[in-house]
C-alpha cells in the first residue's frame, strides 16, 4: 500500500495514524530516562526517532524490520551540558542515524580566543525548544508533516548562535528532509563549523557494502596507518569486523565533495537490497568525513557532510577557513536521506 495513493484509503480512514505521522513521548526508564522523544512514521516502512533534548538529533531508523543505524553501547541517554571538555562527547554519544556536531567547533578539542573547545562540540548535549508540529491531513490530502524547533548555543560574554531545524517528509516518501539556519544572536561575530554525523549500522553496514562517494580525498600524514583493507579498496567498500579497529582504532577519510549542486554520497548493501542515500549542497557543505570504526561488537560507518575537516576552531581559523558570522546574519544547510530498496539499489552509484 503507498500512502501517497490516494484512491487505495480514501474514505476508509478516521486518523491519519493509521498511516504515519508524528508522535511525541518521554522516555521513563534507564540513562534516557526524562529525555523527549518523537516517533515519526512515513508510512512506506521508514520511521525514526528524533531525540528533542538532544538538539533533535535522530537516534533510531528503521526501514521495514531493518535497522538503518549504528546504536553504541550508551543507547539513548539524557543531554549532559558540560560534557564539552577534552573527549568527554564520547561519554555521550548514542550513535544514531544523525549526531550533529559544532555549532562553534567540532573535530579534536582545542583551545581558541573564544575558549576551550572539546570533541565535536556542545550542539548535540543542548535539548531544542519545540515550536511546531504539522501533522499530515488525510481529509484535504495534505499528507506532508514537520517538526520545527531552535537549539541556542550561548554564554554571557560569548558567542550566542541560535540553530533553526526543521524535520519534514511526505507520506509515501521514504526521505527524511532537514532543513537548518544558523543565526548569529550576538552583537560581535562568532565562529561556526557544523558536521553532521550520519552513522549506519548492520545489516545496511555488512561485509561487502559499498560506499558511495564523488570527490578528492586529502591526503593526511596517518594515511600509512590505514587499515590494509582501506590501502587497497579506498573507503569505497565496507571489510567484515577489523580487529585493528579495536579500542580505538579507525579509519577516517577527508574527501573534497564535487558534483553540481547537491553532492550524493551513501552506503549501499546490494545483497540486502538496502541502501541509504544522503544529497547535501557542496556549497553549504563542502566537506565529507567518512569515518570507520569496525570493531568487534562495534561496528559502525558514517558518511559526514561539514563546513570544514573535523580539525576544531582553532585550527580553521588558522588556516583561514572557520566561516565568521557577523551580528544578524544567517547561513542555511540542506540535507535529504532517502532509503532506496530492491532494484534501486544497484543503480545507486
Amino acid at each position: 500500500m503507498n500512502p501517497s495513493d490516494t484512491n487505495s484509503w480514501k474514505g476508509k480512514l478516521s486518523n491519519h495514524h493509521q498511516i504515519g505521522g508524528i508522535e511525541t513521548s518521554i522516555l521513563d526508564n534507564g540513562a534516557g530516562k526524562g529525555v523527549r522523544i518523537a516517533w515519526i512514521n512515513t508510512g512506506t516502512g521508514l520511521r525514526y526517532k528524533v531525540l528533542l533534548d538532544r538538539g533533535m538529533d535522530i537516534l533510531d531508523a528503521f526501514y521495514e524490520e531493518k535497522s538503518l543505524a549504528y546504536i553504541s553501547h550508551l543507547g539513548v541517554n539524557a543531554p549532559q551540558p558540560f560534557s564539552n571538555q577534552g573527549i568527554g562527547w564520547l561519554r555521550t554519544f548514542s550513535g544514531g542515524l544523525l549526531t550533529t556536531c559544532g555549532l562553534s567547533s567540532m573535530g579534536i578539542p582545542n583551545k581558541s580566543n573564544t575558549g576551550e573547545h572539546g570533541l565535536h562540540g556542545r550542539y548535540s548535549n543542548i535539548p531544542a525548544e519545540v515550536l511546531s508540529i504539522k501533522q499530515p491531513d488525510i481529509y484535504s490530502g495534505d499528507l506532508n508533516f514537520e517538526m520545527v524547533g531552535k537549539v541556542r548555543e550561548t554564554s554571557i560574554f560569548g558567542p550566542n548562535l541560535e540553530m533553526s531545524r526543521t524535520i519534514s517528509g511526505e507520506l509515501g516518501s521514504a526521505e527524511i528532509r532537514i532543513s537548518d539556519s544558523v543565526r548569529n544572536c550576538g552583537n560581535t561575530s562568532a565562529p561556526l563549523m557544523l558536521l553532521y554525523h550520519i552513522n549506519a549500522g548492520w545489516p545496511l553496514i555488512d561485509e561487502g557494502t559499498r560506499v558511495v562517494w564523488k570527490g578528492e580525498r586529502e591526503p593526511r600524514e596517518t594515511d600509512d596507518q590505514l587499515s590494509s583493507f582501506n590501502k587497497e579498496y579506498n573507503f569505497k567498500v565496507i571489510p567484515g569486523p577489523l580487529e585493528e579497529h579495536s579500542g580505538f582504532g579507525e579509519d577516517v577519510a577527508f574527501i573534497k565533495a564535487s558534483g553540481e549542486g547537491m553532492a550524493n554520497a551513501g552506503f549501499a548493501n546490494d545483497h540486502e537490497e538496502i541502501a541509504l542515500k544522503i544529497e547535501f549542497s557542496k556549497e553549504q557543505l563542502p566537506w565529507l568525513i567518512h569515518w570507520q570504526h569496525l570493531g568487534r561488537n562495534d561496528y559502525v560507518s558514517a558518511l559526514e557532510p561539514a563546513t570544514n575537516p573535523p580539525i576544531g576552531q582553532k585550527n580553521a581559523k588558522d588556516q583561514g577557513t572557520l566561516i565568521e558570522l557577523e551580528p544578524g546574519e544567517v547561513r542555511s544547510f540542506d540535507l535529504k536521506l532517502t532509503v532506496l530498496s530492491g532494484k534501486e539499489v544497484s543503480t545507486f552509484q
